[in-house]
């Protein structure tokens, strides 16, 4: 009963400012931190936290980030062992500028996430078969996304893709191998090639990115929810009700929120409806990794919504 996550590891550099800066301007914050990131090691983190064996494969730098990260992920049971450490590379970074609208700009710098490749496929295999599913990112090179998948979809084991940050290169042939593809709805409108704003084009978009050959389509909506396309059904997902004070990490807690109900072997719906749970409580804490729900307060928070 084991989520294995594919992907990256970054120390996110977190700037705090009344809102965010137009071009060429300067702000003064009122705050900084350093925290844990990488969309990889945040999916790995919600995994973990509701009490799922989840194993991340990935790379950092030879340095004191590196360090860092691995230490965080393992306070949190995570499983590093697939993790290696690169010394001719530094850790990845993420710069993060959030407002008082709990709005953000990030740019990711991916070191050694850049770097992840042949050897990491191979790391994948020896524990693909402890596996329940295996859930991928954008923030590690393509080519190692795209094996893989390839590598799961031998071994039967579900896969799981977020196309984040968005790629207008995304390769077509990695569609057939994806089970449950969870773009929102900036990353679906790169994907389809046009504006996603109203009911009837997110309904379009999900039903185009099924016909390539995705087993089920999730198209994440924030406060809208999710919209949901398989090969049989289209369904909406509610989003539940909160005061967001940062929504830095809010795809992530979803992700790995539908990955460790999946895991657990409960329903698409109710794994999704798990996952909109996790999603809701990230976003009312502040932080990427700190911010994921334990199963506790995912358990406490559905009852108290009536689900």
């Amino acid at each position: 009963m084991s989520v294995i996550v594919f992907g990256s590891l970054n120390l996110d550099l977190v700037a705090r400012t009344p809102r965010l800066p137009m071009p060429s301007e300067t702000l003064t914050g009122y705050s900084f931190e350093t925290i844990p990131g990488g969309k990889g090691a945040n999916q790995a983190v919600a995994a973990a936290r509701l009490g799922i064996s989840t194993h991340l494969i990935g790379r950092v730098g030879g340095d004191r980030f590196g360090q860092t990260l691995l230490q965080s992920l393992q306070s949190d049971g995570v499983h590093c062992e697939g993790v290696a450490i690169d010394e001719a590379s530094h850790s990845g970074v993420a710069l993060i500028t959030v407002d008082d609208a709990s709005e953000n700009q990030i740019i990711v710098i991916p070191g050694a996430n850049g770097r992840v490749g042949e050897a990491e496929v191979y790391r994948l295999r020896s524990v693909l078969s402890d596996a329940k599913v295996l859930l991928l990112q954008l923030e590690v090179p393509l080519a190692a996304i795209e094996a893989a998948a390839q590598a799961a979809k031998q071994a039967g084991i579900p896969v799981i893709l977020d196309p984040a940050p968005a790629q207008s290169d995304f390769p077509a042939e990695l569609y057939s191998l994806i089970d449950i593809l969870t773009p929102n709805q900036v990353e679906a409108s790169q994907l389809v090639g046009f504006a996603i704003d109203t009911e009837a084009e997110v309904v379009r978009a999900g039903q185009i990115l099924h016909q390539r050959g995705v087993q089920t389509v999730v198209i994440k909506r924030g406060k809208q929810g999710a919209w949901v396309q398989t090969a049989t059904e289209a369904f909406a997902i509610e989003a539940f009700p909160v005061q967001a004070i940062d929504t830095v990490a809010a795809g992530d807690a979803f992700n790995g929120g539908l990955a460790a109900g999946l895991a657990s072997g409960l329903s698409l719906q109710a794994a999704l409806i798990q996952a909109a749970a996790v999603a809701a409580l990230s976003v009312t804490q502040t932080g990427a990794q700190p911010s994921m729900p334990t199963r506790e307060e995912v358990e406490r928070f559905l009852e108290e919504m009536g689900r």
